[in-house]
């Protein structure tokens, strides 16, 4: 069985009307950009070079404008869901626009090898994907190709350094290149300090291309090749510096959520973290063990694996409105017990809108937001239910005794409602063998099958199957069996005599 998923309701023409303005408003700044730093480069002749160069300025406008004909021809066939978001669009051409000025700004002010070639390839690669990483660093050095040759741009009139003739028509080979090893190195670095060390292997192709192209050159020696080589380890470094500036803009402007800003915000240190650690440790211990659990899940997938863990660290946030209510974090006594059924019910119910509510008020990603108030679904809370049905003679509403959803409409979403109940159930076995864990294991997942709450998210039975197998593992290892030791109590005593007895 595979579950329906749920089609975005917007056509291919309104993808197109939405997106093709955006992109056209984009083009239209970027060429202002454009037009901003040729008045930069020459302030006092730039309108004779306009004047006298319309064709050629004609010829650029067209070939940037292809350029952006391509990127919208990506995202169209293979990520369509980017085009619904103005706000994704204007990442990602804010991304671009950053990284042209900072290298027009640098080429024209240091030289143009210590341009942040690399820095585009890292913050896409950071921001999006390594696909979308690798595309937009070769547009990036096409199109800073294109603006060095058809603009007023003049690589001998930098403020600082030498010129050669070969250094306009190397920075497009060398562009391509570093932002490639940039690329690839950076999809296995996980924290922000060792993006500092990736600058050296971003410098090696620029000195290569330096080395190879301006050795050969009239007029060049051994001195003037180290002023060279100086320059593009500036321009290896800038890029890592950049990047480590323009990242968290990037992350807190668009909430988009990296690698970086998901360990910062799993770390226990993390403000709600810290504060449902400080007020609701049971509740924290709970959700620690199921992002244990979740994260294997998910591994076992073939999901974001951090991304899992850090949303099912974040599903119970909303606790932390009412922490006594939660047997969790109860000592003893059980504040339900003065409460009606019903109320009690409303506010166990509660606690998965008012955390989706908190998780959004502290402007953290949607994604933890989603699962927070997913996790339950619509299940109904058999305990108040029961409690209810006990209590009266008449017809209970089980509407009214149930969560209100939605259901789980993403995997990761699917796998912390089957992981939160698999890890409650377990604390209450006595017998935590495997057969009974796995038993309890397979009733959860079969019972939210009856229920239908896998309708709304792309999951198979096979995958079903696997969390299964994958849960039981992890609860027999987390609760697994300890022998009893014997009630004999060593003192110092005992201690100073067995000493002597050997």
């Amino acid at each position: 069985m595979k579950a329906n998923a749920k089609k975005s309701d917007i056509s291919r023409k309104q993808i197109l009307a939405r997106s093709i303005p955006a992109f056209f408003l984009h083009y239209l700044i970027l060429l202002a950009i454009i037009l901003v730093f040729m008045i930069y480069y020459d302030p006092r002749d730039w309108m004779t070079y306009v004047q006298k160069n319309l064709n050629v300025l004609f010829y650029m406008i067209v070939c940037i404008f292809l350029l952006f004909i391509a990127i919208y021809g990506y995202y169209f066939s293979e990520r369509r869901e980017t085009l619904v978001s103005f706000k994704k669009i204007t990442a990602i051409f804010f991304l671009l626009d950053v990284c042209v000025m900072a290298s027009c700004f640098l080429g024209q002010a240091i030289h143009i090898y210590a341009r942040p070639v690399a820095l585009i390839a890292l913050l896409a690669m950071a921001l999006f994907s390594k696909r979308e990483a690798i595309l937009w660093n070769f547009m990036f050095a096409i199109l800073i190709f294109i603006i060095d040759t058809y603009t007023n741009y003049d690589p001998a009139e930098s403020a600082i350094g030498m010129y050669s003739e070969n250094s306009m028509y190397s920075s497009l080979i060398v562009a391509v290149s570093s932002g490639m090893i940039a690329i690839f190195i950076a999809a296995k670095i996980k924290t922000r300090v060792s993006i500092v060390l990736l600058g050296i292997p971003i410098t090696l192709p620029i000195l290569a291309v330096i080395l190879l192209l301006e050795m050969g050159q009239n007029g060049f020696f051994f001195e003037d090749l180290l002023v060279l080589a100086g320059y593009g380890f500036i321009g290896g470094i800038s890029s890592t510096v950049f990047f480590l500036a323009l990242l968290p803009v990037f992350e807190s402007v668009f909430n988009i959520l990296t690698v970086f800003r998901v360990r910062e915000l799993t770390s226990p240190d993390a403000k709600l973290m810290a504060k449902l650690k400080a007020e609701a440790p049971g509740t924290f211990n709970h959700s620690m063990v199921v992002a244990q659990i979740v994260e294997m899940c998910a591994a076992s997938l073939n999901e974001n694996v951090e991304l899992a863990r850090a949303a099912a660290l974040y599903h119970d946030m909303g606790k932390l409105s009412k922490p006594e209510y939660f047997t969790e974090n109860q000592n003893g006594y059980n504040v339900h017990d003065e409460l009606a059924p019903e109320l009690s019910a409303d506010i166990i119910r509660a606690h998965a809108r008012e955390g989706y509510e908190l998780i959004l008020a502290h402007h953290l990603p949607q994604i933890f937001a989603d699962v927070a108030v997913q996790h339950h679904g619509t299940l109904p809370i058999k305990y108040f239910y029961y409690k209810a049905k006990r209590m009266t003679d008449g017809e209970i509403n089980i509407e009214d005794f149930s969560y209100s959803g939605p259901k789980p409409t993403t995997k990761v979403a699917a796998i912390v409602m089957i992981a939160d109940a698999a890890e409650a159930a377990s604390r209450t076995l006595v017998d935590r063998s495997i057969a009974n864990v796995e038993r309890v294991v397979r009733e959860i997942i079969e019972e939210r099958i009856d229920l239908d709450q896998f309708s709304d998210c792309d999951i198979t039975m096979r995958e079903l199957d696997v969390i299964r197998k994958t849960i039981v593992f992890s609860l027999t290892g987390v609760y697994h069996h300890r022998i009893t030791y014997p009630p004999i109590k060593f003192g110092r005593e005992d201690r100073k005599e067995s000493k002597k007895q050997s």
